[in-house]
């Protein structure tokens, strides 16, 4: 659905990383590596998903980094808000974590994703930015796809980001004076790295969040991957709870 964007180390700092001959980097054991990849499927579907992982033993500032940005994903994936509210006023909950570091993001939160379409298709979105004065007008409605995709680049060392596909929905929370509440619903089944994760930063609930995550990675994937035992050796292992 778009060119795949493949870096490692320093390249998978500059957002929109494209693999060339004089720049690309050989993967190693000894640095994070950043997949942002999408297709178009036949059934109508129009994917874009990245993570982030490390080959080897990450350090202690990318544990921390990484985690940070899975905990403003969380947040973000986690939150129910009425009805008409437009993408960037749920922005903040996906930066709030990393701010505690001093830590930012020089882009949007998500973008509109087509059916068979533009992987980046409005009239939606979450940003902070200004520039779209369409999406701060545009209230998240059920049936809406939009991403979910934190991040942290340090300059000249290394990338994260985290992207998943959400599906707005009806909440099943209380209705005040008849005004909806709507949520969102994960679609993206690719489970994360746990040798990432700094769990001591991780609250009760976050823990938890990875966990039925993971679960609902292995219940959806693990039928696929029965004539495969190596790869259902892994997944298994990969989708495991956080304890």
């Amino acid at each position: 659905s778009f060119a795949t964007i493949s870096s490692f180390k320093a390249n998978g700092a500059i957002i929109h990383y494209k693999p060339e001959k004089e720049t690309a980097a050989k993967v190693t054991n000894k640095g994070l590596y950043l997949l942002d990849s999408g297709g178009q499927y036949k059934c109508g579907g129009t994917t874009d998903v990245t993570r982030t992982i490390h080959l080897g033993t990450p350090t202690e500032l990318e544990k921390r980094c990484f985690t940070r940005v899975l905990q403003g994903h969380i947040a973000l994936a986690s939150v129910v808000f009425p009805e008409g509210t437009p993408g960037p006023k749920l922005d903040v909950l996906a930066r709030h974590a990393l701010w505690k570091d001093g830590l930012d993001y020089r882009h949007g939160t998500g973008h509109g994703v087509g059916s068979y379409l533009n992987v980046h298709e409005g009239p939606h979105g979450i940003s902070a930015s200004s520039r779209n004065k369409g999406i701060e007008t545009t209230g998240l409605v059920p049936g809406m796809l939009v991403t979910n995709e934190p991040g942290y680049y340090k300059s000249g060392e290394f990338g994260i980001r985290i992207e998943n596909m959400m599906l707005v929905k009806e909440s099943q929370s209380s209705v005040d004076n008849g005004k909806k509440y709507f949520r969102f619903e994960t679609i993206c089944w690719a489970p994360l790295q746990k040798r990432l994760i700094n769990k001591k930063l991780l609250s009760k609930q976050e823990m938890a969040w990875v966990d039925e995550f993971h679960a609902e990675c292995y219940r959806r994937i693990e039928p696929r991957l029965r004539d495969e035992p190596e790869v259902l050796k892994w997944f298994r292992d990969a989708t495991s709870p956080l304890d």
